[in-house]
């Protein structure tokens, strides 16, 4: 039975609308000059409709209006959907990320003042259409009546300097995607070449500062600000970063995300934020990646439902509890009141010498040691990714190179079922003060297959305190996961010091990203797993049956 069969989401109501009109280029001013165009959709036959607002860099036509929410308009909306500055015949020059905000709240004034406008609108959107309505939701007024966003956050920081490295293969590849897809047939090609290429110009190993012309032929301003303003800097991210307004959002918001979406992390902390203001938003976290087209039908309909019940007044498409997760290996859906699940647990599986990894208690033994070689970078085989598929894969070749330990649990006498975010403590010690520590989760079958579940790194700088033999203790957060490591499986934790290029090699340097690769040195790496620095992963373990968890979702809030 396929995964969308077996999930239980609402049903669509039945079209009764089957035509609609289209106005095309509608002019939309900005304060300062600028026009942006618009277009706008509305259902025949309806009187007064609610109003769907989307803002895209991506293009208001073809293909892109089924993705720009086209689908709803036969079942009661009007959709307005508007080209982000300098893109598709708006004008301005395009600003990623920073023209947002000033631009959606001058539509939203703009909105307001249209003789067809009722007063009830919606945001709709998934990745940079989420953001851009993230930026303006917190200011939109009393008119917004719902939110429905996919794939996104409200702020790109932190996926931009993952764990402080530097996101080169997603980076690089945006920008080559929105300054490609202005181009003759870009559109059509863009999707399809750009992580080729940014692969490519990555696999050269030149300084960073040299990429975006080896991928596209031209220096591209995106990737320069990106690689000029580090996470500690403030000024770039200021009007870029609205994760401090989630909470202020009254209207009710439904998300949508995947275990290997590369949003994943900050998607669910805006959902977080939301219920710790007291608001009471859905979840839904699917198998999926970013550019993984599964989850569409699953955004439209969910989205369709809380519409239809915040918009038009008709509850009878939501469902009973707000959270609802695919427990990957288990391969079933389950409803749960609230995330992190109730009923787990953080258990410590700890670091052995000689690759042994499990919840006894750590052992006496000599550290084990590694070198990381930036001019030989430790690369990453699976895990979230821009574009191009995120699907679990044999991490076996991997685990062969001399730069990666691997510690690995006996096989399971019972089922283990993980839920929650998961995270690393590790003591490490290293001949460099500029360093990067990442930690990747793997199920092993019986066959011996190393599958990817999650991972995360951090950015270790002179910052971080050692102790008085030079031994820092790091928390490293992985991706959250909802896995079920099935009995004769093993757990398998990676403990390295690269993913190239999902995020830049660490020269060793602490030199600036532009300069950064010109003169690397290699990092001698020790990590501890004694008792008096005992190394672990830790997991939010299921503590009751399976059976008693999915009765336990089902059961009255």
């Amino acid at each position: 039975m396929a995964l969308l069969d077996r999930l239980p989401t609402p049903p669509i109501p039945p079209l009764r609308i089957p035509r609609y009109s289209v106005r095309r280029d509608l002019p939309v001013p900005m304060p300062d000059g600028v026009t942006l165009l618009a277009d706008r959709y509305v259902p025949h036959g309806v009187r007064n409709p609610p109003t769907l607002l989307v803002r895209t860099p991506y293009g208001r036509r073809g293909p892109a209006a089924l993705l720009n929410g086209l689908p709803f308009v036969p079942f009661g909306f009007q959709l307005v959907v508007q080209s982000a500055r300098g893109t598709f015949g708006s004008g301005g020059e395009f600003d990623p990320l920073g023209s947002e905000r000033a631009d959606g709240a001058a539509t939203l004034r703009w909105l307001r003042e249209q003789p067809w406008f009722g007063g009830s609108l919606g945001l709709y959107g998934a990745s940079y259409l989420g953001y851009s309505a993230w930026a303006l939701a917190a200011d939109a007024g009393p008119e917004l009546k719902a939110m429905a966003l996919q794939v996104t956050a409200s702020s790109f920081r932190e996926a931009a300097y993952v764990g402080g490295s530097f996101a080169l293969e997603s980076t690089l590849t945006w920008t080559d995607l929105t300054h490609r897809q202005s181009t003759r047939l870009g559109v059509l090609t863009a999707p399809l070449v750009s992580r080729r290429r940014a692969l490519r110009a990555a696999a050269s190993l030149r300084p960073l500062a040299e990429l975006d012309v080896l991928t596209g032929g031209t220096p591209m301003r995106f990737y320069q600000d990106l690689l000029a303003a580090h996470p500690g800097e403030t000024s770039y991210w200021r009007n870029r970063d609205f994760s401090g307004t989630v909470g202020q959002v009254d209207a009710p918001v439904t998300l949508v995300g995947g275990w290997y979406d590369v949003f994943l992390p900050w998607e669910i902390r805006d959902y977080l934020s939301l219920t710790a203001a007291g608001h009471r938003p859905h979840l839904t976290i699917g198998p999926w990646w970013h550019a993984d087209a599964r989850h569409g039908l699953v955004a439209f309909r969910e989205a369709l439902a809380w519409f239809r019940a915040h918009l038009l007044d008709d509850p009878s498409g939501l469902r009973r509890h707000p959270v609802r997760l695919y427990v990957t290996g288990a391969r079933e859906w389950r409803d749960y009141r609230a995330w992190p699940p109730p009923g787990t647990r953080p258990e410590r599986w700890h670091l052995h010498r000689g690759g042994g990894l499990g919840p006894d208690g750590p052992q006496r033994h000599e550290p084990s040691a590694y070198r990381y070689d930036p001019e030989r970078p430790t690369p990453a085989l699976g895990g979230p990714t821009l574009l191009g598929s995120s699907r679990p894969v044999d991490n076996r070749p991997l685990e062969r190179r001399p730069d990666v330990l691997v510690f690995t649990s006996p096989p399971l006498t019972s089922d283990l079922e993980v839920i929650g975010p998961v995270t690393a403590d590790v003591h490490l010690r290293s001949s460099r003060a500029h360093t990067d520590l990442v930690v990747r989760l793997c199920d092993v079958d019986e066959g011996g297959v190393s599958r990817n579940v999650c991972e995360g790194g951090l950015r270790l700088t002179p910052e971080h305190p050692a102790d008085a033999d030079g031994v820092r203790r790091v928390t490293v957060d992985l991706w959250p996961t909802a896995r079920r490591f099935r009995r004769g499986h093993r757990v398998r934790v990676h403990v390295t010091s690269g993913a190239y290029p999902k995020v830049a090699a660490n020269p060793g340097t602490g030199d600036p990203l532009t300069s950064a690769a010109l003169a690397p040195v290699p990092a001698d790496q020790e990590v501890f797993h004694d008792p008096d620095r005992p190394s672990a992963i830790i997991l939010p373990v299921v503590e009751r049956p399976p059976e008693a968890a999915v009765a336990d979702a089902e059961a009255p809030a």
